[in-house]
């Protein structure tokens, strides 16, 4: 099947971003969310960021105006049903995944192609709990998914082979480039950033350095773009948690287990960019250290 529309549940950070690639690459969009506040946020972001793409001149002003004629937005999931692939990109705890699921499932068409952009939770398991494992998929775009090039394409082991090759055809109409990997925890990416990130944090955590002199080493040393405890934040400290737990959980590895410090910035609500303050308080002029 050649697919046309696409469902984008979640309108936070990522669900935005995959909204705003599928639209600009002539899809039609259905962006759906439970906050109709989100669903505003969502629409002026991709708005916005549009206009720079078009004053950087990367795509013309006729293409930002068509791009955002094809995004229609829905509080209601079921809206969903008509759209020839559904892209999950909820929050990352499975039991709000698997009630997304149960809410759409009936509502779809019966060759609909369901995926979710976890990044961390097997999509064997997640399938498992629909109609249509073999017409199930991981769809793990990167943040910030307009900039990123890479997704990752997981097939849980049900997954059928026309399926595999019509998502490959989708990255490839997006203009980027997939990589596979097999359906184990975090699959590649975050296999190895999250222990990164988290090695950075018992590094914190142990007074071997400070925030900034992390942060530094790793940019001037490694030539990362961004530090460890930056990107973090910039991800979301509460997902780094996730994903570091379903490592530790999956793997039965003391190698995975999340540093307290990253579970006691969590609790105390400290997520990073999105709350205003993480490794670093934003809510200044200048992002602050807060070790």
């Amino acid at each position: 099947m050649r697919i046309e529309s696409v469902g984008v549940i979640g309108a936070g950070q990522m669900g935005s971003g995959i909204a705003h690639v599928f639209a600009l690459a002539g899809f039609d969009v259905h962006l759906t969310d439970v906050s109709a506040d989100a669903l505003t946020r969502a629409t002026d972001g991709i708005a916005a960021n549009m206009d720079r793409q078009v004053s950087r001149e990367k795509i013309a002003s006729d293409d930002r105006d068509a791009a955002l004629a094809r995004i229609a937005t829905t509080q209601t999931l079921t809206d969903l049903g008509q759209c020839d692939l559904v892209i999950e990109a909820a929050t990352e705890r499975e039991a709000v995944k698997d009630a997304i699921f149960a809410e759409l499932v009936p509502a779809l068409k019966p060759e609909t192609i369901l995926t979710s952009n976890t990044s961390s939770i097997s999509i064997t398991r997640l399938a498992s709990k629909t109609d249509r494992p073999e017409k199930f998929l991981g769809f793990h775009f990167m943040n910030p998914v307009p900039v990123m090039s890479l997704v990752e394409l997981i097939r849980g082991i049900a997954t059928d082979d026309e399926t595999f090759s019509a998502c490959m055809d989708v990255v490839d109409r997006l203009g980027k480039t997939a990589a596979t990997a097999e359906d184990f925890p975090a699959f590649i990416v975050n296999r190895i950033l999250m222990p990164m990130i988290n090695e950075a944090v018992y590094v914190l955590y142990e007074g071997v350095g400070n925030v900034k002199s992390i942060d530094k080493a790793m940019k001037l040393g490694t030539n990362h773009p961004m530090g460890p405890l930056e990107l973090a934040d910039f991800i979301g400290l509460d997902t780094c948690l996730a994903i570091m737990n379903v490592l530790h959980d999956g793997l039965a590895d003391t190698k995975y287990r999340p540093c307290p410090l990253l579970t006691k910035y969590v609790e105390a609500g400290w997520l990073g960019r999105k709350s205003g303050r993480g490794f670093y308080d934003y809510r200044g002029d200048e992002p602050v250290p807060t070790r």
